[in-house]
């Protein structure tokens, strides 16, 4: 049988409400009424749907055109990027746009962003090291990938990486076996699977690294046709 709490005890309660985890919160308001990349990128700078802004020097979003055909979903911004204030600029950007002017696909007509948009790190003496975001704070990040899918409304999406595909379709996905397909969210929006340009840059032996490369090229090209498709 249920116990009815006395009234004292429902009494103490009013006065005392238990008290909101700072940070953890959602804000659901924040970005709503946002009606352009513009207005959302704005709105996104007073984010606090998750802890990460607090170390962050600033918030990250998607840069290009309103009207791409595609997007590239990144995990989240790095160290440059974090102090630029712009997405992929930083070592593993670099390494991504000569593949994508080696592929034929101008990067001013793609739109580029991060599943997650505060650089999570640990840091260590003047260094601060990239930490993988958790589930928490992918799917708290998740309602600005999907403002940002719903203004663009590309043709197709390019998940960087088991971060940016597991925000992109809602569950972990293994990469390097689904490398190269396409899956279809229920939304008909088809998502294209493939690596994180910064493995290239982990790999040391050169034979490998210019391997890796090939591989992410062949990868973009299948992209470009899917843009025409």
């Amino acid at each position: 049988m249920a116990t009815i709490p006395s009234t004292t005890a429902l009494q103490r309660d009013a006065k005392h409400p238990a008290r909101r985890v700072p940070g953890l919160e959602p804000e659901p308001t924040v970005g709503d009424d946002a009606t352009s990349i513009g207005a959302a990128r704005e709105a996104a700078k007073g984010c606090r749907r998750c802890p990460l802004w607090r170390n962050a020097t600033q918030t990250v979003f998607g840069e290009g055109p309103e009207n791409a055909e595609v997007i590239f979903v990144g995990e989240q911004p790095g160290d440059q990027e974090d102090l630029a204030g712009k997405p992929f600029v930083g070592p593993a950007g670099r390494v991504f746009d000569s593949i994508l002017d080696d592929a034929a696909i101008d990067r001013r007509k793609v739109y580029v962003t991060n599943a997650v948009k505060h650089f999570k790190f640990e840091p260590r003496g003047k260094r601060r090291i990239h930490s993988k975001p958790n589930a928490g704070e992918i799917q708290a990040c998740r309602w600005w990938l999907d403002k940002e899918l719903d203004l663009i409304k590309p043709h197709v999406a390019v998940a960087l990486g088991a971060t940016a595909a597991q925000a992109l379709l809602g569950k972990a996905v293994p990469i390097l076996k689904m490398r190269g397909n396409v899956i279809e969210r229920d939304d008909g929006l088809r998502v294209f699977i493939t690596i994180h340009p910064s493995l290239i840059l982990r790999i040391r032996e050169p034979a490998d690294k210019e391997a890796e490369r090939e591989r992410f090229l062949r990868d973009m090209r299948k992209v470009r046709g899917l843009m025409a498709a």
